[in-house]
């Protein structure tokens, strides 16, 4: 708040003796200098809530307030976060999305090429295993399997036990493979922020 703003709320005898050189207008210029820090945080307040705005160092605090703390998760407090800074924005940025889908393939498949930055994620059913998923991560990913196995148990049903298994390289250049009943969703490509999500497949897989 300025010192004129502040001596307008005080009475009309203490406006009089506020003049320059006065120990009050001193006092005044105190109360301003005191206020300037909170008022320019305040000026800018929604920059904390963005997850592109906000400063690194509240990026993954901000991964709490929709649920992907999972992903931070480190064995030491200081330890840097297990992904770069502009991923972490993303599942920020992404938070309502993975969150309605959390459950399907759709979800556990968006949540891991957001944070991994990594196409080609394969989840397969076996026949006879029933309530069972192996997860095999394409090549690109295999040096980040712990950040995988992290974001695999909080994304599947809990119902659900899963597998974990680092997929074998292929000759060079060839696009990881899918499953045949797996097309690439139609439609345009859905951006929220920086980051480019495909829409779920038609029909949509309902959250569980």
């Amino acid at each position: 708040m300025r010192r004129t703003a502040i001596e307008r709320l005080l009475p009309a005898a203490y406006q009089r003796a506020a003049g320059p050189g006065s120990v009050l207008g001193a006092l005044l210029d105190v109360m301003e200098a005191l206020h300037a820090p909170d008022e320019a945080v305040l000026a800018d307040v929604d920059a904390l809530f963005g997850p592109y705005r906000t400063p690194d160092g509240f990026v993954a605090y901000l991964t709490r307030w929709v649920a992907m703390d999972h992903v931070v998760a480190a064995p030491r407090a200081a330890a840097p976060p297990p992904l770069p800074l502009g991923r972490l924005r993303d599942l920020v940025a992404h938070g309502a999305l993975l969150a309605r889908w959390r459950g399907t393939p759709y979800g556990m498949r968006t949540a891991l090429e957001l944070a991994t930055g990594v196409t080609g994620f394969v989840l397969d059913e076996p026949a006879d295993r029933p309530f069972h998923l192996v997860v095999r991560v394409p090549p690109a990913a295999a040096d980040r399997l712990a950040l995988v196995g992290r974001i695999v148990e909080a994304e599947k049903p809990a119902a659900v036990t899963v597998e974990v298994v680092a997929a074998p390289a292929g000759p060079p250049h060839d696009p990881p493979a899918g499953p045949a009943d797996d097309p690439a969703p139609p439609g345009p490509v859905r951006a929220v922020g920086r980051a480019s999500v495909p829409p779920p497949h038609e029909p949509p897989e309902e959250p569980s």
